[in-house]
């Protein structure tokens, strides 16, 4: 036996050191201490008890720990550890919807986003996704929530690509779901994934006609649609909307219908994954402090983006002004211009 210092809880502590293989059936040890042998070292922490069993395996006893209470001022440690909470759960949402959907741009090129948003709709946290996606889906679920005001009810899911209503184009479908907890009236959270699908129709395969000059060749355009009900999958409505098709001969429904359902349904399996996933959290912190600490990231990151511009506007010595231009196919230009108050 020998001894050591180490850190627990920011303390440190003299620590016995014991060999394994000095150990036998029936020692039983109080931590924090650590075992070693050849291969591996086994920390024991404070408040745990290690028993060395018959087969000379070592039993850890958890013991009762008081674990310090999270409320809901701004702590910056729990702010990281809440940051990553919610980044883990959306991309968790992002596993689900890759596992169990079917098409070739879901599943293999990973054309597809999941994301986390607050009561009022602003984007909490994103999975390292699609960034074309989750710069828009704030403007869809914000769109969604200004169309039904409070006609959503648990076990509703919205269906939205319109590109009037935060979508990219057609193909992206969005599905967003309202969280609602503790039988609370209107939605706690939401969630939210844009899958980019094969074909909607349109007049040419995939969807993404070049030559199209209006919006309905394109394929199916949906403001706003709920896919389910109260928890009931709208299945013939939304077989309806795919196959519906457009004016003009070559202007079909969708030419991968099982696909699409396949996909769709992978998608509201992945919110209700981000569903059960901040119910969990809740359970675990309490709904007050789940809310003040997504206030306090969406805080932090206006703060984190408003130091840039600072930084960036520190490069001018008179004023902070940007201005760029681009040109479409066509020769029409695009032009930017950015100007940046220094205070």
């Amino acid at each position: 036996e020998a001894y050591t210092e180490c850190c627990f809880d920011n303390k440190h502590v003299k620590t016995p050191v014991y060999s394994l293989n000095s150990l036998r059936h029936g020692h039983t040890l109080q931590g924090p201490l650590i075992i070693i042998n050849n291969n591996s070292t086994i920390i024991v922490e404070p408040h745990c008890t290690a028993a060395i069993t018959q087969s000379g395996d070592v039993d850890i006893e958890l013991g009762q720990v008081r674990l310090s209470t999270v409320d809901t001022s701004l702590d910056a440690i729990q702010l990281s550890i809440f940051s990553h909470r919610f980044m883990s759960i959306a991309e968790q949402m992002g596993r689900v919807l890759q596992r169990t959907s079917i098409s070739t741009n879901i599943k293999e090129r990973l054309d597809f986003s999941c994301a986390v948003f607050g009561q009022d709709g602003g984007l909490v946290a994103n999975a390292p996704h699609i960034p074309v996606h989750l710069g828009a889906m704030q403007e869809t679920v914000q769109m969604q929530m200004r169309i039904y005001g409070d006609d959503l009810h648990p076990g509703d899911a919205l269906l939205c690509n319109h590109p009037s209503a935060g979508g990219s184009h057609l193909p992206d479908l969005t599905i967003i779901t309202p969280v609602f907890y503790g039988g609370a009236a209107k939605p706690t959270f939401f969630v939210a994934n844009r899958g980019h699908h094969a074909d909607i129709g349109g007049i040419t395969p995939g969807s993404m006609p070049p030559h199209s000059r209006f919006l309905s060749e394109e394929g199916m355009a949906v403001k706003t649609f709920k896919i389910t009900q109260r928890g009931v999958f709208q299945e013939e409505d939304i077989i309806e909307l795919l196959t519906r098709g457009g004016e003009g001969a070559d202007n079909v429904g969708t030419r991968r219908l099982s696909d699409n359902m396949s996909d769709l349904e992978a998608q509201l399996a992945a919110n209700q994954k981000g569903t059960e996933l901040l119910s969990s959290l809740i359970e675990e912190y309490s709904l007050d402090v789940v809310q003040a600490y997504m206030k306090h990231i969406q805080d932090n990151a206006e703060v984190a983006v408003r130091r840039m511009l600072t930084t960036i506007a520190g490069d001018f010595s008179s004023s902070a002004v940007m201005s760029a231009v681009d040109y479409m196919d066509d020769g029409t230009p695009l032009k930017l211009r950015v100007s940046i108050n220094k205070d």
